[in-house]
């Protein structure tokens, strides 16, 4: 579920240069859409040292996200991925039938397997222009406390969600096992990740990355206001600040746009689905190409 807003469109980049290497950005890559697939085999650097920060939703095979990652990790001088909802489904055609935590954990494997760094890896300090500045990789989930307007606990909002026809598919095929809930998952990795970035050295700022957003206020222009419920957690609200983020990059929402949060640029970095950008291109609007530049800060 998502909003149309802006399409986006591939940098025409030629062979990697000499030139100042940028940390970039792209999420919901949805690469079981053939549309979508030819995308992101166009993506490339512009740089010998490039990075690519991928904050989710790859694809929902196993096979399909390790190959796309391996085949950017490739080209680009360093790959951050991060786990979207979708790739934490368990659908029935998937090979790889594990569910929950141990399907994350096997998708770290995989991705250590072929040099692409997880939220369970040390974070990496970005040195080129922009920095030094800790990359955040982040695992967070969601626990329904992003209540829509009108609703006061987590019980009311599922309801109005139900009667709207607004439900998630996390809902039938994003298992928390072993956890008893999804709730009980995201309370989990919120304190786990909260200590590692408490620990990190105070003089240095951040890239936080995440595939939901880490605030509330991204979810306000959902078509659906209901499916904010499954957009992120209360709890992250203020870490953009408490941890000296200079950008935050998220997907989820496919809605492709630059915010400001206290100071702080909040990087959308989604592909999306083709018919949301066939939508977005009737209507005339347009959005940065991807890759999407995080560091060093564009100007304007």
């Amino acid at each position: 579920m998502s909003v149309p807003s802006a399409s986006p469109s591939v940098s025409p980049l030629g062979p990697p240069s000499r030139s100042s290497p940028r940390l970039l950005a792209v999420s919901d890559l949805h690469v079981r859409y053939p549309e979508n697939r030819a995308i992101a085999e166009d993506l490339r650097p512009a740089s010998d040292g490039d990075w690519l920060v991928v904050a989710g939703d790859v694809g929902e095979r196993v096979d399909t996200v390790v190959s796309t990652l391996e085949r950017l990790r490739s080209r680009f001088a360093r790959v951050i991925w991060v786990p979207g909802n979708h790739e934490l489904w368990t659908r029935s055609k998937d090979p790889v039938q594990l569910r929950g935590e141990h399907r994350y954990r096997y998708l770290v494997s995989e991705c250590r397997r072929i040099d692409v760094l997880t939220p369970e890896d040390p974070f990496p300090i970005w040195t080129g222009d922009g920095g030094p500045v800790v990359i955040a990789p982040l695992f967070l989930l969601y626990d329904y406390s992003f209540w829509p307007e009108g609703t006061s606990s987590p019980e009311e909002a599922m309801a109005a969600a139900r009667r709207a026809g607004i439900v998630c598919t996390d809902e039938h095929l994003l298992h928390p096992d072993p956890y008893p809930s999804r709730e009980a998952w995201c309370d989990a990795r919120v304190a786990e990740t909260e200590k590692r970035l408490a620990a990190l050295d105070p003089s240095l700022p951040t890239v936080l990355v995440n595939h939901w957003p880490l605030t509330r206020f991204p979810t306000r222009v959902l078509r659906y206001p209901e499916f904010a419920l499954w957009c992120g957690t209360e709890r992250t609200a203020d870490w953009h600040v408490r941890f000296r983020a200079v950008s935050v990059v998220y997907g989820h929402l496919h809605i492709p746009r630059v915010t400001w949060e206290d100071g702080v640029r909040f990087v959308e970095a989604s592909l999306g689905y083709p018919r949301e950008r066939r939508s977005r291109d009737a209507r005339g609007i347009t959005v940065d190409p991807l890759p999407r530049q995080v560091l060093p800060v564009p100007q304007g």
